[in-house]
Parts: structure tokens; sequence; C-alpha cells
């Protein structure tokens, strides 16, 4: 990365900071009562507490970019490549804060959906984010890198990671496990619309998929999330089926992980880690779909039980589900 470069966009980082502090402060004063956030207020106000959790993941996102970049830098691995790379998304990303960042189809968020100002905007209208928003996501820059990736769908060089050893050896191991077990078979699975076959979920138990972030202690491998996506990209890329049978696992484990009772996480961290229960998640509901602000479902207590009552649908791997993470509203 040129020097100027990389004074851009740490100056747009700050901005962008600045920003989103910015909109954190407005959004206390609009859903705060006696210095406390209020449910209520922010119940009715959910399209403002959405529009910010995008806002802050797009600043993050610029941060954790400029680091990638420099880290690369620093090892000599930074070319042509990861400098398109951090220009395209710069300059996209600081171009939606500015004028809207689409949450979905018909959803942008803007400033004043979160009762900032012309003057609060302001904060990003400086000469590095104007020069990082004309020089960015153009449509040259875009050509250029389209030609350095053209012939990259096999070999997966999309820029250099900036993985660690230990990453690496993941990405390669599951990488040559896709080549070899998944890619020959996944289209004849789809076409018959078979269900995975045991023998590869048997494999995938085998190399640690389903453990990958839970605690040693309850027989996971303790690697944390950057594992398990670098796992399920690879899975992914031969097929989403399988890539997204480990994911399943993560939402369950974390679950318990975060909520659960030791006793809780004693009897179901080690048999999910070890591939010996796979769970699924029942989020998705009709009309709703993956929209879970909207989600209709509800859980009423009686006794020491949950009585659920709602529908649900597209519960992915539910037929081979032993366990299930239902979603629902108390």
């Amino acid at each position: 990365m040129s020097d100027s470069l990389f004074t851009q966009c740490a100056a747009a980082i700050d901005a962008a900071q600045k920003y989103a502090e910015t909109a954190k402060d407005s959004l206390k004063q609009h859903l705060a009562k006696d210095g406390r956030l209020d449910r209520t207020l922010m119940e009715q106000n959910q399209y403002a507490c959405h529009g910010f959790s995008w806002v802050s993941t797009y600043v993050e996102a610029l941060r954790q970019t400029l680091n990638w970049a420099t880290a690369l830098r620093e090892q000599d691995l930074y070319t042509e490549l990861e400098e398109l790379i951090v220009r395209i998304g710069f300059g996209e990303y600081l171009s939606q804060l500015r004028g809207g960042i689409s949450m979905s189809q018909g959803e942008i968020i803007r400033a004043q959906d979160m009762w900032l100002t012309d003057d609060d905007l302001e904060i990003l209208n400086i000469a590095e984010i104007n020069d990082l928003i004309a020089q960015g996501n153009t449509p040259e820059n875009r050509e250029s890198l389209a030609r350095l990736i053209e012939h990259s769908v096999d070999s997966g060089a999309f820029g250099n990671l900036g993985l660690d050893e230990t990453y690496s050896m993941i990405r390669d191991q599951f990488r040559r496990f896709a080549d070899e077990e998944v890619i020959p078979h996944a289209h004849e699975w789809h076409l018959k619309d078979d269900y995975i076959p045991m023998e590869i979920i048997d494999k995938m138990s085998e190399m640690g998929v389903f453990g990958l972030t839970i605690p040693e202690e309850y027989d996971g491998s303790a690697l944390g999330k950057t594992s398990m996506c670098i796992v399920s990209e690879e899975l992914s890329r031969g097929y989403i089926g399988v890539g997204s049978l480990g994911t399943r696992s993560e939402i369950a484990a974390e679950l318990i992980m975060g909520g659960g009772t030791e006793a809780q996480k004693k009897k179901w961290l080690p048999k999910i880690a070890m591939g010996e229960i796979l769970p699924t998640a029942v989020f998705t509901e009709p009309n709703v779909g993956s929209d879970l602000g909207s989600l209709k479902t509800r859980a009423v207590k009686d006794g020491d039980i949950y009585r659920i009552t709602g529908n649900k649908t597209w519960i992915t791997h539910a037929a081979r589900a032993d366990v299930m993470t239902l979603l629902a509203r108390t």
C-alpha cells in the first residue's frame, strides 16, 4: 500500500468511527429513559437500531481491512491485487456510510433515520474520504481486479489472506477434503435430492469440524471463530450443504456455552464436538423468512417446560438432526 493510501484510509476510519459514535449518542438520546435504554422505545425504533448495527459493522470492516493490508505490507506480501481490494472496499463502504447502507432490497439506512443532522453527516465530508470514494470503486479498478482473479476459481487465489501457519494448514486440509470427497459427488447429490452421506459426516467429525470453537474441557478444539469461517468457506466451496453442517453445531454450542448450566454443557457439548449429536437451527418462518426481528413463534413457560406455538420452515438438515436450536419469542 502506498503511504498516501495508507494515510487516507487511517483518516477515513477515524472520521467513520466518530460518525458511528455520534449515531450511538443520538440513539441513546432518543431510546433511553432515566439514563437507561428502554426496551419499548427500542422495539418501536427497530429500524434505527438495526441501521446503527450496520454502521458499526461497516466501520469495523474498514478497520480490519486496513489492519489486514498493513500486516501484509509488513511481510512484503502486499501486491496490486490486495491494493485494489482495499481501494474498492473503502470507496464503496465509505460511499454507503455517507449516502445510505442497503440493509436489504427495501431497507436503506441513512443519517436522518438515526436522528442525525446534516452537520453530523459533515463528519464524513473530509478530503481523504472524498478521494477514496472518487478513486475507489471505479469501473477501471473493478476491471483491473477482475482481470487479476479471472483464472482463480480453481486455485482460490483471490488475494493473500494473511493467515498464520495454523490457519493456513487448516485451509489446505479442508480444501483437499472438498476437492477429493465433496466436489466429485456434490452434483449427483443435488440432482437426486439425496442426503449428504453419513460417511462424509463421519469423516468431517474425525477432522474436528463440529467442535472447532468448543473449549477443550468439553472435547472441542478451542480454535476460535476464524477457524470456523475458514472451514465453512472451504466446505461450502465444495457444496453448500456440506459447508452449512458445521455452522449448525456452532450455533447450538455457542448458545449452550453462553446460557447453559454446567450440567447442560457437560451433557451436550462433548457429543456435539464429537459429531455424535447433529444440531439444526430452527429460525426461518413462513411469510417472515430470515427476518428474525419479525418472527412470531412464541414460547410460554409452563412449569419446568416451555410450550411452543407457531410455524417454522426451511429447517436445514432437519431430517438428520438430533437436537434443534429453536428461536422463539418469550
